[in-house]
């Protein structure tokens, strides 16, 4: 019911955007956030954003990278800028239905797919 697209390589210093298109089930009631995960490590929060609006950033990302949604569509965004070689990992889009969005994986009921990030330095 999510599909991420907009993965790819890219050189240090460079940028991204992300996409995560709902198809179904995902609403503008939902809070969504953005996950990745390194292989052979945990899954983390990097970029949330509540039904209303607000977001929150994990310090590793804060102030390079920016989330946003468009409602009426419900498609989430990640804007990474100033992308580092740290930065390379699977990237997950995730919801739920609720007000307040968490950074805990365990607080979400759906997600997508993934699509790989790749910086090189």
């Amino acid at each position: 019911q999510l599909v991420e697209s907009g993965g790819g390589s890219v050189q240090a210093g460079g940028s991204l955007r992300l996409s995560c298109a709902s198809y179904g089930h995902v609403y503008s009631s939902h809070y969504m956030g953005w996950f990745r995960q390194v292989l052979g490590k945990e899954r983390e929060g990097i970029a949330t954003i509540d039904s209303d609006g607000s977001t929150n950033y994990a310090d590793s990302v804060k102030g390079r990278f920016t989330i946003s949604k468009d409602n009426a569509e419900v498609i989430l965004y990640l804007q990474m800028d100033s992308l580092k070689p740290e930065d390379t990992a699977m990237y997950y889009c995730a919801a739920n239905w609720g007000r307040y969005a968490t950074m805990r994986e365990y607080d979400y009921t759906y997600w997508g797919q993934g699509t790989q990030v790749t910086v090189s330095s």
